[in-house]
């Protein structure tokens, strides 16, 4: 297990120990808390189909933590790349958005590259050059996070996924943890057993948010609606389910089914479209004041006006980030 570089009496495999968490959670005013995003950052290689290529930073978790820093919230991000040229790239977009990068991120041998070919439509398929780990030591946020996020690669590949919910359950008594499976074939096992994989994390989360196409590759024979209410009965409050042009829905423990369309729009290309509705969920539960474990009974009671108010908002952001090129999230000045 990978652990900080100060340890003490009070801190177990690289995070706060739960009761620790939980007293410091109770001092720290909410709105003085930070997310912790978990997971890869890499460099996207976008091959465009009139032949054109770009590079530009990229990789699900650290593209919801730019999304949640663009929307004023504090962030910090604890992943995996090298010093290399691309390293760099990825160092400075992230500072440009404000996410902190969790000391120690640095560690890797080379940066992770994803080819994303992009088809006439703009729809994306990935080819990866990547490794993933939990970096051998790395240094804790000073308070507990209000939130805990992961998803796609770094959720599943190992050597890093069992730390990864290893982290993730060690937060449990203090913060709201939210997962997108966002699943990758090329770099993941047969969807049997990823499907394990991603029933595990599910069973720890408070908040899923997966698409349709990741449900149907994870199980071809149900129906996506229904695959949600199974999670949904799995221990989250809700599992949001996008639908691309058709919306999304929120399927609650509780049995609301809320569902909002997607705006319309002319689309560049999909790049990143998801991982920007992921983190404005993430900021409208903020928002509404539902992040935190204390907050918990308050998230899985919450109604159908809320989820739609929050939904809504996400669609909204979705749709500004396909109207233009690569994963680039709008500001909050953006959407105000």
């Amino acid at each position: 297990m990978h652990e900080p570089d100060s340890t003490t009496g009070d801190q177990v495999e690289g995070v706060l120990a739960p009761g620790v968490q939980t007293e410091l959670a109770s001092a720290v005013e909410p709105e003085e808390r930070r997310a912790l995003v978990i997971g890869e950052a890499l460099v996207d290689v976008v091959s465009r189909a009139d032949g054109t290529r770009t590079e530009h930073p990229g990789g699900s978790p650290m593209n919801v933590a730019i999304g949640l820093a663009r929307l004023r919230r504090g962030v910090d991000l604890l992943t995996w790349f090298g010093t290399d040229a691309r390293g760099a790239e990825i160092a400075a977009h992230l500072a440009a958005s404000g996410v902190a990068v969790v000391p120690g991120s640095d560690g890797a041998d080379h940066t992770s590259v994803a080819e994303a070919v992009l088809d006439a439509t703009g729809a994306a398929t990935y080819v990866f050059d990547l490794a993933w780990q939990v970096p051998e030591h790395w240094a804790s946020p000073p308070a507990p996070p209000l939130v805990v996020h992961t998803g796609s690669i770094g959720a599943v590949l190992e050597p890093g996924a069992t730390d990864v919910a290893r982290i993730l359950q060690a937060h449990r008594a203090s913060a709201t943890l939210t997962y997108d499976p966002n699943v990758r074939p090329s770099l993941m096992p047969p969807p049997e057993e990823t499907a394990a994989l991603v029933d595990h994390l599910v069973t720890l989360s408070d908040v899923v948010k997966v698409s349709d196409e990741d449900l149907t590759w994870l199980d071809p024979a149900a129906d996506p609606l229904e695959h949600a209410r199974r999670w949904a009965s799995m221990g989250p409050a809700a599992v949001v389910v996008t639908r691309g042009g058709a919306g999304a829905v929120a399927v609650t423990a509780t049995g609301l089914e809320v569902q909002v369309p997607a705006p319309p729009v002319q689309v560049a290309d999909t790049v990143g479209a998801g991982d920007s509705f992921m983190g404005g969920l993430i900021d409208g539960l903020w928002s509404a004041g539902l992040l935190g474990a204390e907050r918990r009974p308050a998230l899985r009671d919450a109604g159908t006006e809320v989820w739609r108010a929050v939904l809504e908002r996400c669609a909204r952001i979705a749709a500004i980030t396909v109207s233009r090129p690569g994963a680039n999230p709008p500001t909050a000045a953006e959407l105000d």
